[in-house]
């Protein structure tokens, strides 16, 4: 085991342990017409200042087109969150199974296109060979865990969708502008793990 596997699972479980209010979700415009199951993997790399893998979707996908994602997708017949987060990961970045270590299921986020998402939170690598699918992954990139959990970072905005408004977050990190689905589920990530109580 790694010191940050071990210490992200200490506060995985120490976070799940308690109430946490105010999670984010968008459940209130969903079409529940239209819902799907889902998952994703934040992949957090096992480096000395360790960075969270994500994806630029391609622009032509039907849903959140060009939007950055974390690698996931649709949960199959027969599949739980955990195991689609990982088929995924090895179907959009070529991440094998043997090279996840996952730390568990954290809050579910549905989103107002139709999706009720699991997170799966787990270590990979550093130095974890990628291959990205062109057919799903337009681009990727590592972003460093620190600023993906520091609610400072990120900038509060709302927008009137679906008769409501609709309260977003969004960041920019070289040149990639991280918010909806992806942004909400790092807050609400955040709002779990105490990760900066113990520095």
């Amino acid at each position: 085991m790694s010191a940050l596997f071990d210490r992200l699972t200490q506060l995985f479980e120490q976070g799940h342990a308690r109430e946490v209010d105010g999670l984010l979700s968008d459940a209130r415009f969903a079409d529940l017409d239209r819902t799907a199951d889902a998952a994703v993997l934040i992949a957090v790399t096992e480096a000395e200042n360790p960075t969270v893998l994500l994806t630029q979707r391609p622009r032509t996908m039907r849903d959140h087109p060009g939007q950055v994602a974390f690698p996931g997708g649709k949960i199959d017949a027969g599949e739980d969150a955990v195991e689609a987060a990982l088929r995924e990961a090895w179907e959009e970045l070529g991440i094998t199974r043997e090279a996840v270590r996952v730390i568990g299921t954290t809050d579910r986020y549905q989103t107002g296109t139709g999706f009720d998402i699991t997170p799966v939170l787990a270590t990979v690598p550093a130095d974890l060979p990628i291959r990205p699918d062109p057919r799903e992954v337009e681009s990727w990139f590592e972003a460093p865990l620190d600023h993906l959990l520091d609610r400072q970072r990120w900038s509060e905005n709302e927008v009137f969708w679906k008769g409501a408004m609709r309260r977003y977050y969004e960041m920019d990190h070289e040149g990639y502008r991280i918010w909806g689905v992806t942004a909400a589920i790092c807050i609400n990530l955040s709002r779990r793990l105490a990760w900066f109580d113990e520095r």
